[in-house]
C-alpha cells in the first residue's frame, strides 16, 4: 500500500498537471470506485463537472484536490472552497494523466476530462486493479489546530472531514516531536504498532516503519513506555531521513501497482536496508565489521524485518 513518499510523489504530479484546471466532464466507469460518495455516481459526476482544482494536498497517506465551484473565487475575499475530491489509493489505486488518444487502461474506474492547456494531457484517470481504493467528493472542515490541512502549494486551514482525525506526519512543519514522544510514552504498546497508528503519526506503513526502526536500532516490539527522549529523537530523525530519500527516488515500487501520475515506477526499493532482505547480511553490520543478519518475523498478519544484532530482542524482559 502506498505510504507517505509514494502519495507525496503523486501529489506533486497532480500539482503540476491538474491544479488550476477545470473538470469539464466526469465519467464513472465502475461505480464501485465511488462507493464512498454517499449520494452515488450521478451526484459524484455532477459535483465535479465545472469545478476548478485549486490545490493538491496531502496529509500522511491521505490525498485530496481542493475544489471551487463555477461561482467560487477560492480567494480570501471571496467564497472559500468547501469541497474536495478525496482519493483513497488503497492497495493498487493510481491517478494517471493521459492524453485523450491513449487507449483506456484495463482497470480504468473513473475518467475526468480537464480544461485544455497547450502541451498538457486532458484526462485524469483513476485506475485500480484490486478496487480497494476509491474517490469521493467530500466536505472540508477547519483544522483542529488552525494550521494548514496538509502539504500543498497554497495550503488552507481546511481538511476533509474524513481525514480530520489523522495526525500530522513527520515531514509536516507543524509536527511536534516532543508531543509525539509524550504520546508514545502513554500508549503502552509496541513501537511498530504505534507507528502504524495514523491517529498518532500519519504516513508510515509497514515498509517505512521497518526501515526507520532499522535506522534507529530499535526492535519493533520495544514497549513505547520505555522509550527515552533521546531514542524518540533518533527514531524521528530516522523516519525523516528514510522518507526524504524515498521521495528523491520517486517512492518504492515492487510491481506495477504503484506509479506516479506519468506512469513511472519509483526505485527506492533498491535502497531498502531491512524490508524484503530476509537472510541477507545487515549492511550496517558489514560496514562495522560485525555479523548481523536480516530476519523476517510474523507481525500483525504480515511481517517485520530486523537485524539480529542491531535490533536485538530484550534480555530478561529488560531493554
Amino acid at each position: 500500500m502506498p505510504e507517505l513518499p509514494e502519495v507525496e510523489v503523486v501529489r506533486r504530479g497532480l500539482a503540476s498537471w491538474v491544479v488550476g484546471r477545470t473538470v469539464e466532464d466526469a465519467e464513472v466507469v465502475d461505480p464501485r470506485s465511488v462507493r464512498r460518495h454517499a449520494l452515488g455516481p450521478q451526484d459524484f459526476s455532477g459535483q465535479l463537472e465545472g469545478a476548478r482544482v485549486l490545490d493538491a494536498v496531502r496529509r500522511g497517506k491521505f490525498l485530496w484536490l481542493i475544489l471551487a465551484g463555477p461561482d467560487d473565487t477560492g480567494a480570501p475575499d471571496g467564497t472559500l472552497p468547501h469541497t474536495a475530491l478525496m482519493a483513497h489509493l488503497g492497495m493498487s489505486g493510481q491517478l494517471i494523466v493521459e492524453d485523450e488518444s491513449q487507449p483506456r487502461e484495463k482497470h480504468l474506474k473513473v475518467r475526468l476530462t480537464l480544461s485544455e492547456v497547450p502541451g498538457m494531457p486532458r484526462e485524469l484517470r483513476f485506475v485500480d486493479q484490486r478496487i480497494f481504493g476509491g474517490l469521493a467528493v467530500v466536505p472540508l472542515v477547519p483544522t483542529h489546530d488552525g494550521g494548514p490541512g496538509g502539504r500543498g502549494e497554497a495550503p488552507l486551514a481546511l481538511v476533509p472531514a474524513e481525514a480530520a482525525h489523522i495526525a500530522r506526519d513527520p515531514l509536516d512543519p507543524l509536527f511536534d516531536p516532543e508531543a509525539f514522544h509524550a504520546r508514545l510514552r502513554s500508549r503502552r504498546t509496541g513501537i511498530k504498532r504505534a507507528l502504524l497508528d495514523q491517529r498518532l503519526v500519519s504516513g508510515i506503513g509497514n515498509i517505512y516503519a521497518d526501515e526507520a526502526l532499522w535506522g534507529a536500532r530499535l526492535h519493533y516490539a520495544r514497549p513505547t513506555e520505555t522509550l527515552r527522549r533521546a531514542e524518540t529523537a533518533r527514531l524521528v530523525a530516522s523516519i525523516r531521513e528514510v522518507m526524504e530519500r524515498a521521495l528523491e527516488a520517486g517512492g518504492t515500487s515492487f510491481d506495477s501497482l504503484y506509479v506516479n501520475v506519468n506512469g513511472a515506477s519509483g526505485y527506492f526499493s533498491r535502497s531498502l536496508d531491512a524490508y524484503g532482505r530476509a537472510g541477507l547480511p545487515c549492511r550496517r553490520c558489514v560496514a562495522e565489521g560485525r555479523v548481523g543478519t536480516i530476519v523476517r518475523e510474523p507481525f500483525m498478519n504480515r511481517s517485520s524485518y530486523r537485524c539480529t544484532r542491531c535490533q536485538p530482542v530484550p534480555r530478561n524482559g529488560r531493554w
